[in-house]
């Protein structure tokens, strides 16, 4: 069973910066297709990143430019780097994996954590 822990949430002030950790269980960050998505308070969940087994990256137009999702094969963690943060990027943040990733969307994963809670403020 694949296990995931995300770290690193907390409040910041807008244009600040937050760096989230997932934590997986062995060998998963470096074979499965790996993101992160969020939900906001009555809102529906949203894809923010992912990245390949290769390391390919891809962004949801909200964040591209101010996010950067990259990992750590040798300690099995996830990491979303979030520069110049936005009121409206307040949500619940988790990650995911899936081993057949490359054409599922990142909401279909078949695995994910148990979130950690950003909050920004104006």
């Amino acid at each position: 069973q694949v296990q995931l822990m995300e770290s690193g949430g907390g409040s910041v002030q807008a244009g600040g910066s937050l760096r989230l950790s997932c934590a997986a269980s062995p060998n998963v960050v470096s074979t499965y297709f790996m993101a992160w998505f969020r939900q906001a308070p009555e809102a529906r969940r949203a894809w923010v990143a992912r990245i390949a087994i290769d390391g390919d990256t891809y962004y949801a137009p909200s964040v591209k430019g101010r996010f950067i999702i990259s990992k750590d094969n040798a300690s099995n963690t996830l990491y979303l780097q979030m520069n110049d943060v936005k009121p409206e990027d307040t949500a619940m943040y988790y990650c995911a994996a899936d081993q057949n990733g490359r054409s599922r969307p990142v909401l279909d994963f078949q695995f994910r954590g148990q979130g950690t809670q950003v909050t920004v403020s104006s």
